[in-house]
């Protein structure tokens, strides 16, 4: 039995009559007889009454009423399935920083979504470090991350931005009046660093231990907009990428570059190598390499 058999003999069932049911369906009349008697033949029992009037047996009955929960599935299936190739429909589960994440992502998911409506986009905000944990687990479909992995092994990889660090002091602060700091002129003030779980408070640790200290961090967060208003509040200094702290506007705060340092935020894309990709996945790869390339 194959889905042919019940759609042959839904339409019998629905005509009443062989001879229109084979009009409707596009085959010979002699075709159609020979696939209902194979049907009969594999269940093992009749399901007309062939007489002046086709009917249908009790048997008949019970076999059209599955056969019709069948068909109506099968063309569910075959709709989604249709949908999913085209990316009408989908699901894409992505991980993206809370500080960094939404500035900079924002208009690749727009620009997706402009083109594919439908599909269901699943952000979740955590650290760069549980973002490469989730899609090696596969709870996550797409990351972005601070910090590409180079020539990692269990990685693709995608570069999103590139952007240096710059301080943000509250204005009252004497180090507001330069024009930009050196990352040792820093070793007296208190820090709003970055969670633990995040790959820029590694860096940032790394980068004052370099240059001879070691910050005094007086809170962590996950929250941008929690490390501005305590810089504002005075409570000590924060360092976020140039495109969020230049966008600051109308508060007591001066960001200020940092000299001769390497402290930048390298945000990309990850996906895992070697792994089948939903079509909705790699359609929103595809589209987010070409926004990059045009804008």
């Amino acid at each position: 039995m194959d889905i042919r058999h019940l759609e042959y003999f839904a339409e019998v069932a629905k005509q009443m009559s062989f001879t229109k049911a084979a009009s409707a369906l596009h085959v010979s009349q002699p075709s159609l007889s020979k696939t209902v008697k194979q049907l009969e033949t594999e269940l093992g029992v009749p399901l007309f009454y062939r007489s002046k009037q086709l009917q249908l047996t009790d048997a008949g009955e019970a076999v059209l009423a599955n056969t019709v929960k069948v068909l109506d599935a099968f063309h569910q299936l075959t709709s989604e399935l249709g949908d999913i190739v085209k990316v009408k429909r989908g699901k894409i589960k992505i991980g993206i920083p809370p500080i960094t994440g939404a500035a900079f992502f924002s208009k690749i998911i727009r620009y997706y979504r402009d083109e594919y409506p439908q599909v269901e986009i699943l952000l979740s905000e955590v650290g760069s470090k549980m973002i490469r944990q989730g899609i090696e687990d596969g709870s996550l479909d797409i990351g972005l991350v601070c910090n590409l992995p180079v020539g990692s092994k269990t990685f693709e990889t995608l570069q999103v931005v590139h952007d240096p660090l710059m301080v943000l002091i509250h204005k009252d602060n004497d180090l507001a009046m330069k024009e930009a700091v050196d990352l040792e002129e820093l070793k007296e003030e208190s820090f709003i660093q970055y969670r633990k779980d995040f790959t820029l408070h590694d860096r940032i640790m790394a980068d004052c231990k370099a240059k001879g200290f070691y910050p005094n961090v007086v809170c962590h967060s996950s929250h941008r907009d929690f490390m501005i208003e305590m810089v504002e509040a005075k409570v000590g200094i924060a360092l976020l990428p140039s495109q969020i702290a230049l966008d600051i506007k109308d508060r007591n705060i001066a960001a200020l570059p940092i000299l001769r340092s390497n402290l930048t935020l390298e945000l990309g894309m990850i996906w895992k190598k070697d792994k089948y990709l939903p079509y909705a996945v790699r359609e929103f790869i595809a589209m987010s390499k070409e926004y990059l390339m045009n804008h």
